[in-house]
């Protein structure tokens, strides 16, 4: 018995002494918050954020929309977790925040003149169930307009009017109906038009407000433009299918005298050129056509005299002005190179304002005063104290592939002063599948670059977007795998690079980029050391089976649809989940619970084989998240178990050793 109470005693005496070295413990990791799961992943030592943490402190602005007579503006910018809506006065002004809400905020949008509002989107958890609001600048408060279950889209906001036509499903939870409703009064709100399918999408009212056009998307290469009475509901089809040719159309917005509308199509084309097409014949006039690349967006002053438009040239957006009556146009010079988009012309027609995005500049707004072409910035977003301007640059790549066909990417390479020797590489693919890589600012990525002396390449494989349609078509149905090929290729020619260490490569990608890296993984698991699927499929007919109701369809069109005997056949046999044996590299996926388009249970179901057959695996799962990480805290988390996982599997490093 005295022996017993001594070693209690003992034990006693030690509980401080645990506690301290416990609490040393936790003081020495990075923290993840009660909404994370993970699992696998060791403790995070707190040295590695000594010097991540500046790469996530960097903030970019979005243009939202301009005062209907003030020289001033609405954009979104993040101070705290998640993008909210602040005013900006002047440029180069002070921020001042208007919306403070847990989840992003997005669309912020002015009544007509004279209102005292603005209209806005938000989501719960990175779920994307829209729902609508309306901001009165008199006292802050908020109201919901739509019906707080449905999913709604798509707002076009009539001219010098409340109202404001949307999609929404909240009649099917699938199809995409056409609703009205004043935005003063959330009681007017009622279903102008019922329609099958999920692509439907209001894209402008005519000058008068009696008709609306409207978009229907089949898919990436298919979509028809409706002309729609705005009272009686009567619907006629403007742009019907002329022969075998599928045709795409983006956008559509009304000409001052009602008499046509601009769009974008690929109509007689292989790219998306500026069109305008006459109602009363509907014969069309291209308007750009010396441009051999895809026109972007485009945005028509208010006294219809000016069109703004953004050509994807090989990447890199370039923008143009337009005279309508004229129709010659020219370019904006400038312009860092890189990104310019969300344009919108201010309502005194002699501005115009967008964002600017460059490898060395994250998103920022500027404006343009057309007569004079000064250009003006109004937002200095800060970039945690990093010298931006010593930032590495894009070198645009190009390789052949398995059929002779020229894929292209963009390189961003370590300073050689500073990394001398061959470097480890990041493949980093996008998602869509429809997407495409454009160089701009890399945010948190640089860290690799700069601290790690890691490559970063961005392919654009078939089935990107930015390069004809006919490319654009490449990977659909029982072509699926030849992108994967397409990576194989890259990493051959990774291979011969003098400056790349194809002994050193980790794929990663988020979305359809995230599918990618799934089938990479198995299909050429002895040319990489690792890899991070972000959000990706693990089998498209699971994913088809499991994707929200509203999206199957046009997904379908894109992989193949799964209850086709042969179609089922192929794409299980791709599947990366039916290859799982294949995976012997350590593998990191990370999910949200909420995403609406890729289950999180895609990855769950993969990391359950991939555990079974003896592979390292982790994984994490934000609660309060979706179809990727939105909220910083987030996002921060991520960045730091990135870190520490290329810096093991990739680097070869012990990470917990050289943390202390």
């Amino acid at each position: 018995m005295k022996q017993l109470l001594a070693i209690f005693a003992l034990l006693l005496s030690s509980l401080p002494a645990l506690a301290q070295s416990n609490a040393a413990a936790q003081a020495n990791t990075i923290r993840p918050g009660d909404n994370l799961v993970l699992e696998n992943i060791p403790a995070i030592p707190a040295a590695i954020a000594e010097k991540a943490f500046q790469y996530g402190e960097v903030r970019a602005a979005a243009l939202q929309d301009w005062d209907r007579s003030r020289r001033e503006m609405l954009i979104t910018t993040r101070f705290a977790d998640v993008p909210q809506v602040h005013v900006v006065k002047m440029p180069g002004g002070a921020r001042t925040q208007l919306t403070f809400f847990p989840d992003r905020v997005a669309g912020a949008h002015y009544g007509p003149k004279g209102s005292n509002y603005f209209t806005f989107v938000k989501d719960v958890g990175g779920g994307e169930w829209f729902q609508f609001y309306r901001y009165d600048l008199a006292g802050g408060n908020v109201t919901l307009l739509t019906d707080g279950k449905s999913r709604n889209t798509g707002r076009a906001f009539a001219h010098n009017d409340n109202r404001l036509a949307y999609s929404s499903t909240r009649r099917t939870g699938q199809d995409t109906d056409i609703w009205i409703m004043d935005a003063t009064n959330p009681k007017t709100d009622h279903m102008l038009l019922q329609l099958e399918g999920g692509g439907w999408g209001a894209t402008d009212w005519s000058p008068d407000n009696q008709k609306l056009l409207v978009l229907q998307e089949i898919s990436a290469n298919q979509s028809y433009l409706w002309l729609v009475d705005a009272a009686s509901s009567e619907k006629k089809l403007l742009t019907p299918k002329a022969g075998a040719e599928e045709v795409a159309y983006s956008g559509g917005t009304f000409s001052k005298d009602s008499k046509g509308f601009y769009t974008t199509t690929d109509r007689d084309s292989e790219f998306q050129r500026l069109a305008y097409f006459d109602l009363a014949t509907m014969k069309p006039a291209y308007l750009t056509s010396d441009i051999k690349w895809d026109v972007d967006e485009f945005d028509l002053s208010d006294d219809g005299r000016t069109l703004a438009f953004v050509a994807n040239e090989d990447g890199v957006g370039k923008l143009y002005l337009m005279d309508t009556s004229t129709r010659k146009y020219h370019s904006v010079s400038g312009l860092p190179a890189g990104q310019v988009f969300d344009l919108s012309f201010h309502k005194n027609n002699l501005e115009l304002g967008f964002v600017v995005n460059s490898a060395t500049s994250p998103s920022d707004v500027y404006s343009l005063h057309v007569p004079t072409g000064k250009v003006e910035r109004w937002t200095f977003s800060e970039t945690g104290g990093l010298n931006t301007a010593t930032f590495s640059t894009p070198q645009l790549i190009k390789w052949q592939t398995f059929d002779g066909k020229t894929i292209s990417g963009y390189l961003y390479a370590p300073d050689p002063k500073k990394f001398p020797g061959k470097r480890p590489v990041i493949v980093n693919i996008h998602g869509g599948p429809e997407g495409q890589f454009r160089p701009g600012f890399l945010g948190r990525n640089n860290y690799y670059l700069n601290e790690l002396g890691v490559a970063l390449v961005f392919p654009n494989v078939r089935g990107s977007t930015g390069y004809g349609k006919s490319f654009l078509k490449l990977d659909n149905g029982m072509n699926r795998d030849h992108t994967h090929k397409d990576i194989g290729a890259l990493l051959d020619w990774i291979k011969q690079s003098p400056n790349l260490d194809s002994g050193k490569i980790m794929i990663t990608g988020g979305s359809y980029g995230g599918y990618m890296t799934w089938a990479v993984a198995y299909e050429y698991n002895g040319k990489i050391c690792c890899s991070l699927p972000i959000v990706g499929p693990s089998n498209l007919v699971t994913l088809l089976e499991h994707t929200e109701a509203y999206r199957r369809d046009l997904r379908r069109v894109e992989y193949g649809d799964e209850r086709d005997p042969k179609i089922r056949e192929y794409l299980e046999k791709t599947a990366p989940l039916n290859n799982s044996g294949k995976i012997q590299k350590p593998v990191f996926a990370a999910v949200g619970k909420n995403d609406p388009r890729v289950p999180w249970t895609e990855s769950r179901q993969m990391l359950d084989k991939l555990k079974g057959n003896g592979i390292t695996t982790w994984f994490l799962m934000a609660s309060d998240e979706g179809h990727g990480y939105n909220k910083k805290k987030n996002q921060d988390f991520l960045f730091y178990a990135t870190v520490m996982f290329v810096r093991q599997f990739l680097l070869g490093e012990n990470v917990s050793a050289a943390a202390k």
